[in-house]
Formats: C-alpha cells, sequence, structure tokens
C-alpha cells in the first residue's frame, strides 16, 4: 500500500500563503499522478491541483491557478502545494492523493490512495 503523509496545514491570515508537503512511500511513481484535493463543510470534495510524476505535468482548478503551484521532488518523493493569496473560501481540509494516470486528473475516481488530509483555516 502507498502511504501518503501531509504537512503544513494551519491558520493563516487572508492574503497570507501557506505551503502544504505530502510525503509518499511504498510505491513505483511511473505513469503516477499525485493530486490535491479539498473539502469544505457541507461541500463535496473537490480538486485543486495535480502532477504527472514522470512529464511534470501541472494542472489546476480554475478558482486556484495563479496562485497556487505545484511542484515535485523526486529526491525526496515529495509533492508540494504553495498557495499565495489566500482567501476565506480558501478554507477547508486539504488531502494529499496518488494514482494512475488515467486522464481523469481532476475526478476523485482516479486516486487510489489518500493522505489523512490536514486543515487549512484562512480568517482575519
Amino acid at each position: 500500500q502507498v502511504q501518503l503523509v501531509e504537512s503544513g496545514g494551519g491558520l493563516v491570515q487572508p492574503g497570507g500563503s501557506l505551503r502544504l508537503s505530502c510525503a509518499a512511500s511504498g510505491r513505483s511513481a511511473s505513469n503516477y499522478v499525485m493530486g490535491w484535493f479539498r473539502q469544505a463543510p457541507g461541500k463535496e470534495r473537490e480538486f485543486v491541483s495535480a502532477i504527472n510524476w514522470n512529464s511534470g505535468w501541472t494542472y489546476y482548478a480554475d478558482s486556484v491557478k495563479g496562485r497556487f503551484t505545484i511542484s515535485r521532488d523526486n529526491a525526496k518523493n515529495t509533492v508540494t502545494l504553495q498557495m499565495n493569496s489566500l482567501r476565506p473560501e480558501d478554507t477547508a481540509v486539504y488531502y494529499c492523493a496518488a494514482g494512475w494516470d488515467s486522464g481523469s486528473y481532476y475526478s476523485v475516481r482516479q486516486y487510489d490512495y489518500w493522505g489523512q488530509g490536514t486543515q487549512v483555516t484562512v480568517s482575519s
């Protein structure tokens, strides 16, 4: 089984920044996609961003494009999500996920493995 360990969540003021990290172990990275999803109270889990491990191709939800940046560190087997210009509506539990690339990077159904989630709260 793939194990995902997340870190970096917390409380931040509007306009501030946070960096989330997800360390993966117990898998092969071949044709693998790692992504970030978030879930706010009363809402479905939604796609935030994803990266193809081999190609480095990145994908972003329209709501975060230009503010968030996803990247990978091959040596550390980690994926990071740099979140800038945070807004109160970004408040959610953020989940790291991993799965093989089926072309549906935006769908929770593509991902077989999930982290525990980390709370991000944007409030003044």
